[in-house]
């Protein structure tokens, strides 16, 4: 598998809220993280795998909540960041939708605009579509990005891994 597929899932994964199943992959993840080629992504993981088993399961669950479930300026929900517009938001969720549906997968559980579904679906598919998803979510992530910087997140730098793959991904399609 390529390294940017596995840097793809690693992110969705440490992005997912962190139930049992979560708490249960944490250490093939980690394994996995530790066999990547590239040392400053490896190293990123790493360190955030370590941050989580430092603040322990119970504080990070509940920190988990704080940061993505109850706040309007941290949630991976793509399209809620700027809700000026409904019609807006609702074409952006119909277009993730579409990316899902176009690539053979539709989702039950989640939105179409859920980040972690998103980097799961990029993750999967050819490196052409990958591109395709990704460019289509880059503007939300980098936002995205932004507000963590402000609310002091350390998985500002997942966001910085998947941006830099969309860049390496420009750089191998030219």
């Amino acid at each position: 598998m390529n390294d940017y597929k596995i840097i793809l899932k690693i992110a969705a994964q440490l992005l997912e809220y962190p139930d049992e199943a979560w708490w249960n992959d944490l250490p093939e993840y980690r394994a996995a993280a530790k066999e990547l080629h590239t040392p400053q992504v490896r190293d990123v993981f790493i360190d955030l795998f370590d941050y989580v088993e430092q603040v322990g399961r119970k504080d990070y669950e509940q920190e988990y909540v704080r940061k993505f479930d109850f706040s309007q300026n941290t949630n991976l929900y793509l399209t809620t960041h700027n809700r000026t517009d409904f019609g807006k938001q609702s074409n952006e969720m119909h277009d993730y939708k579409q990316l899902f549906l176009d690539n053979g997968f539709d989702l039950q559980k989640e939105l179409p605009d859920y980040l972690p579904a998103l980097l799961e679906l990029a993750a999967t598919v050819e490196p052409a579509q990958t591109k395709k998803i990704l460019d289509t979510a880059r503007p939300k992530i980098e936002l995205l990005r932004d507000r963590f910087i402000e609310a002091k997140l350390p998985q500002v730098f997942l966001l910085d891994i998947i941006l830099a793959q969309i860049s390496t991904l420009e750089v191998k399609d030219k």
